[in-house]
């Protein structure tokens, strides 16, 4: 009796914060659905502009979940400019709750309506976001790295165009690094020898094409690339031996004390145009990033290990950025699921609107 109370205690952990995410969503997609129908007319630099804030309430919302309700401490290393910039967000990738880290960094920026991300392709399925994201700004890419260039090319530059505030997210090694799958890092170290790239061990060995035509096609709207190394603290076993990294389950049932997160802002002057130059300087900062990871995982200095070099500041996010979102995003559901003519609505944005949404997202280009 006791260990059934303790294992449904804990299963409420995270799923109260997923079902409050994911039951706001019609809400959320019946607001912007509006908005964009109202805007039709209006410039797009209009219409990005309230879509922005919208965003920026439902991730603040997500944010409230992930950083207030977890009360994990997020632990930076280097300076976050205090203006928003149009950026490049660049990171290594361990889990689902990766895309959360570049929200955490974007808040304190006041620029979480601008994030945009280069997803991959499988995500297009999800429902309502799939293709809400779409919407927003977001590119689908194949993993193989066979994806439509032009494609890309061409909805960035109409983002650009209309001065559409940037912070794309990018995961250049294209898939999760997990210490557990050996054949994957094998795989990505073999080709790294091939290539004659230095080999990596905490990070797989980066994909240059997706990151090269975002930067290539926007350098003239960017300021600069943000390279983010993120390591999770509760990843290093009792051996010694790196651990996978929490899922977002794990992450909203608070498996997860601390982040740490090492920040560096690279000028544009500083990154090379030329494909074959841009490949070498893209691999030099994962060597960056690995170099940070084996001294977290592996320095034998007691007091240099699950951290990074330097001194890292505690950046607390106030609960007056999140929580206000949660109330507004309740507000706006519950008159739905209260009423028989709202629940109607309700569900049937949820079918109708994810059957549309995956139409769209596959026959768009």
């Amino acid at each position: 009796m006791l260990l059934s109370l303790v294992v449904h205690t804990y299963s409420l952990r995270y799923w109260f914060p997923a079902t409050v995410m994911l039951g706001t969503a019609p809400a959320y997609l019946l607001s912007w659905g509006v908005w964009r129908l109202l805007s039709s007319v209006l410039p797009a630099r209009v219409y990005h502009k309230l879509d922005d804030q919208l965003y920026s309430i439902y991730q603040s919302m997500v944010l409230f979940f992930f950083e207030n309700y977890t009360g994990v401490e997020i632990v930076i290393y280097g300076d976050i400019p205090k203006n928003k910039e149009n950026v490049v967000y660049l990171s290594n990738h361990q889990c689902t709750a990766d895309w959360i880290i570049a929200d955490m960094l974007a808040i304190r920026q006041d620029a979480l309506g601008h994030v945009r991300y280069v997803l991959k392709d499988g995500l297009k399925w999800l429902p309502l976001y799939g293709w809400y994201f779409s919407q927003h700004g977001g590119i689908y890419v194949n993993r193989s790295a066979k994806f439509n260039e032009q494609a890309m090319k061409k909805k960035l530059l109409s983002q650009t165009k209309s001065g559409t505030p940037m912070y794309l997210v990018i995961f250049p090694e294209g898939t999760r690094y997990n210490p557990e799958l050996k054949s994957v890092i094998a795989e990505s170290q073999a080709f790294a020898t091939k290539e004659g790239l230095a080999v990596l061990r905490h990070t797989l060995t980066p994909r240059m094409k997706a990151s090269h035509i975002a930067i290539d096609s926007m350098k003239d709207h960017l300021d600069a690339v943000y390279d983010v190394t993120v390591a999770y603290e509760g990843t290093l076993g009792v051996s010694g031996q790196r651990k996978p990294a929490p899922s977002m389950p794990e992450f909203l049932c608070k498996e997860c004390p601390k982040v740490h997160i090492h920040f560096e802002r690279v000028d544009m002057k500083e990154i090379p145009p030329e494909p074959v130059f841009f490949r070498r300087w893209l691999h030099e900062r994962f060597e960056i990033k690995d170099r940070l990871l084996t001294s977290f995982y592996e320095s034998e200095d007691v007091d240099k290990k699950s951290r990074f070099p330097g001194e890292g500041q505690s950046s607390p996010l106030s609960i007056s950025k999140t929580f206000p979102s949660v109330m507004i995003l309740g507000g706006l559901t519950l008159p739905l699921l209260l009423a028989e003519s709202g629940r109607k609505l309700y569900i049937r944005t949820w079918v109708y609107g994810t059957l549309l949404g995956w139409l769209w997202v596959n026959i768009s280009p």
